[in-house]
């Protein structure tokens, strides 16, 4: 990477939650010029004053132009459902994304930051860690997670191309502006006393902050001597249990615990007949997705490669981002999430 001016970096999906933490975290970069891509202009970060490209990802020609003359792409202007939709995610996600690559290629972009989850790894087994490079099958019933999968792919088979492409494994978002996930689905579910412990609430969930989101793109946009290809995990620095977390929930919002315990297995089966109802059922979303039993299962993702190679570490405790993300919630009324986007 050139450190001798400095790096020009696009961040896509600016004005929404993970994209305005990465433009915060890019503002105390003294080497990083960040480049806001998004549809409004008023809609992103009031401490944001540099250059705004604006349009829609959904457009060849806006995805042509807007990679010209960057040096780096922070993709984090994803479409997303947390449940069904698979043509939608063809069409909305995976195909742009996808020519988003080939543009960044094209245009001679020296690296692609993609915004990926560590559920596209295989599940942790006995608290055994997952792996930052494990690759795992399909899920068959989560079109978004799917395409997260097929998109890692492409990108390992075009690394030598020119461009370095690096995919980032978040775990689960917790923080302020977050609408769409596992804590903005679990906490309204609460209240109505259906949703159970998973397997006693025995299993790791690797949930990361927002400013720790933020800082390591920041990382990952500035860090020397990469691989063609690389694949990190980025979490936070404790794997609480989801008693634990559902627990601080209950305590911080006054919402009732889970009254008994299923296991996995039944959480999928309930979850599919949810989706499978949902034609008939009242309401925009179902009661509940097998993505999101999938997001509870045992999730221990070390950050020991990203500390490595990007010198990430992360600062934010879970509790504070919890209770942050709470506070948010609560203003609105805990509202009840749509599990997909809408435009």
């Amino acid at each position: 990477m050139n450190t001798e001016k400095k790096i020009r970096v696009l961040v896509t999906g600016a004005t929404g939650f993970l994209g305005s933490n990465i433009l915060s975290a890019m503002a105390v970069q003294p080497g990083v010029e960040p480049i806001a891509a998004c549809r409004r202009r008023e809609k992103l970060p009031r401490n944001f004053k540099g250059e705004a490209r604006i349009g829609n990802l959904m457009d060849g020609n806006y995805r042509r132009d807007v990679v010209k003359e960057v040096d780096v792409i922070c993709s984090a202007g994803n479409w997303a459902s947390m449940w069904n939709h698979k043509a939608l995610e063809r069409e909305r996600f995976f195909e742009p994304a996808r020519d988003l690559i080939e543009q960044s290629i094209r245009q001679g972009v020296k690296r692609f930051i993609q915004t990926s989850t560590v559920v596209i790894g295989a599940v942790a087994k006995d608290n055994k860690p997952c792996d930052d490079f494990s690759e795992t099958k399909h899920t068959g019933f989560w079109p978004h997670l799917d395409c997260l999968i097929d998109l890692d792919q492409y990108m390992r088979a075009n690394s030598s191309r020119g461009t370095q492409m690096i995919t980032m494994r978040l775990g689960h978002f917790v923080g302020t502006g977050n609408r769409l996930g596992m804590l903005p689905a679990l906490v309204p579910r609460l209240r109505t006393y259906l949703v159970p412990w998973l397997a006693g609430g025995r299993k790791h969930l690797p949930l990361v902050g927002d400013t720790d989101l933020g800082n390591a793109f920041m990382l990952a946009s500035v860090a020397q001597n990469l691989n063609d290809y690389e694949s990190f995990n980025i979490c936070g620095a404790e794997y609480p249990t989801l008693r634990e977390v559902v627990e601080y929930i209950a305590a911080e919002t006054g919402f009732p615990k889970p009254l008994y315990s299923v296991a996995y297995p039944a959480g999928y089966a309930f979850g599919w007949l949810m989706e499978a109802l949902k034609p008939v059922m009242p309401g925009s979303s179902p009661f509940l997705t097998r993505s999101i039993v999938h997001l509870c299962e045992n999730w221990v993702c070390p950050n020991d490669y990203a500390r490595q190679k990007l010198g990430y570490s992360p600062k934010k405790d879970w509790r504070a981002a919890v209770r942050e993300h709470l506070d948010d919630l609560k203003a609105e009324g805990y509202p009840w999430p749509r599990l997909c986007q809408v435009a």
